[in-house]
């Protein structure tokens, strides 16, 4: 008997018995659908984990620093030397720019939180950083207005900078009513609305105000022109952007700042960077340039380990997925075995004849093990379609922020069906049939012939 008939004559069987068919299909189509739509989601909440996390954490970048760490002995001069060996220097940021797969460096030179005023007498707390200013573009920072100056005396404010400036009269008495009445939601709100008020500081002369512990006197700095603005980074709401204020000087700037606010002692303190941002062209090659980097006896950070932390929280879900699908797979395995093992016995006379006509134990066997394998691929296909039609709905209740609401981190996520889990899925329904229906044909083989047909 070739193949062809055994599989014709299973699908006759299929098509004969419609109320048996309907029920075996439909557990095989739920534990396919179950399985695949969990590992889809599971899949998807990845990605979508791992393109948040590289918009935060940019997975692609290593951060650079001395190597503080190495062994200072001898006499003052090798003293110096084995210092300068573990120093960001200019020479090695050359060469690491130079590495392969390197797209962007930028250095920085940090310098303090200082107290911003304006020429109106408006303040807010930034963060000066000193870098080169035409590299901040290399790292996905776009102007709103103006671009990077090489002239000494000028300074780039990101969005938050500009945001939530004012006089040190309305802040006093903003927080004197607060105090009195800390629970009043109309206070709340007018203190919010105004720490979010836009600034135009752009060519706007500001100074940088730094308080000394030691003299109890605060120390003001010359004035900068404000160059640029960048704009607000994608995916960052201005609630969050309100608490980050930076300001980028150039290297010199910084070096000036330091000297006229005397936040380093010694000047030659000022030799050398304190880090250096490295970005890589794919973060497949992080770990190589990094060991490259570390040749020159610097430290290195990345945020890889956070991938693989996410990697391993999103596989035990999908082993618990798995394993719930493949629970309900085995419940369906059961009702084919029943309905197979009786239709076994509704079908001894059929049996009878196909031995005496000449047919053997394993082509019978065949038979009953092609019918369940049939009954799984068609449960397979059907769970496909229920998979699709239910993420569908899934994806549709994910953009109705009424429905469910997930909050802006979630925005944006869709669950797309994963072209792995379909094989996958129907591999298992097709194996589960396969193995569900071998009981079965044990027992139709084992039938004796004879006895079957006289009964019958």
């Amino acid at each position: 008997m070739r193949i062809s008939d055994i599989t014709s004559l299973a699908w006759d069987q299929i098509k004969r018995r419609k109320v048996v068919t309907s029920l075996c299909m439909t557990g095989i189509s739920i534990g396919c659908a179950s399985l695949i739509v969990a590992m889809s989601i599971g899949e998807s909440a990845q990605q979508f984990s791992l393109d948040q996390m590289n918009r935060n954490f940019k997975m692609n970048e290593i951060t650079v620093k001395p190597n503080a760490g190495i062994a200072i002995k001898s006499s003052a001069k090798s003293e110096k030397g084995n210092f300068d060996r573990g120093r960001l220097t200019e020479q090695k940021v050359e060469i690491i720019k130079k590495l392969q797969h390197v797209t962007a460096v930028a250095p920085f030179m940090e310098v303090q939180n200082l107290e911003m005023i304006t020429i109106d007498n408006k303040s807010t707390y930034v963060e000066v950083i000193g870098t080169d200013l035409r590299s901040l573009t290399g790292f996905d920072k776009t102007f709103l207005k103006g671009g990077p100056s090489d002239a000494v005396g000028t300074v780039v404010l990101n969005s938050g900078a500009t945001l939530g400036l004012m006089d040190a009269e309305t802040v006093k008495i903003m927080m004197e009513r607060l105090q009195g009445d800390p629970f009043n939601d109309s206070l709340i709100r007018q203190f919010n609305i105004m720490e979010r008020a836009p600034a135009n500081l752009f060519q706007q002369q500001v100074q940088y105000q730094y308080y000394d512990m030691g003299s109890n006197k605060s120390i003001t700095s010359s004035s900068l022109r404000v160059a640029g603005i960048l704009k607000q980074p994608r995916g960052v709401r201005a609630e969050e952007a309100a608490y980050d204020k930076k300001a980028y000087v150039s290297i010199e700037t910084a070096q000036l700042l330091s000297e006229q606010l005397r936040l380093r002692g010694d000047s030659s303190e000022l030799k050398g960077y304190d880090s250096l941002l490295v970005r890589v062209d794919n973060q497949d090659y992080v770990k190589q340039v990094e060991a490259q980097i570390q040749k020159l006896i610097l430290t290195t950070e990345t945020n890889l380990f956070h991938q693989v932390e996410v990697n391993e929280k999103f596989n035990m879900i999908k082993k618990m997925a798995l394993g719930i699908g493949l629970f309900i797979l085995v419940i369906a395995s059961i009702s084919i075995i029943v309905a197979m093992t009786m239709s076994t016995h509704q079908r001894r006379r059929q049996i009878g004849i196909m031995k005496v006509l000449g047919s053997n134990l394993w082509q019978i066997r065949n038979l009953f093990i092609a019918e369940a394998a049939l009954l799984g691929l068609l449960g397979g296909v059907i769970g496909v379609l229920i998979s699709y039609l239910s993420l569908s709905g899934v994806n549709e209740l994910l953009t109705t922020p009424s429905v469910i609401p997930l909050g802006a981190s979630m925005t944006g996520m869709t669950i797309v069906l994963s072209s792995k889990s379909i094989p996958l899925g129907i591999a298992f329904a097709v194996m589960t049939g396969v193995l569900s229906g071998i009981y079965p044909a044990i027992s139709a083989s084992n039938t004796n012939a004879l006895v079957a047909i006289k009964k019958d």
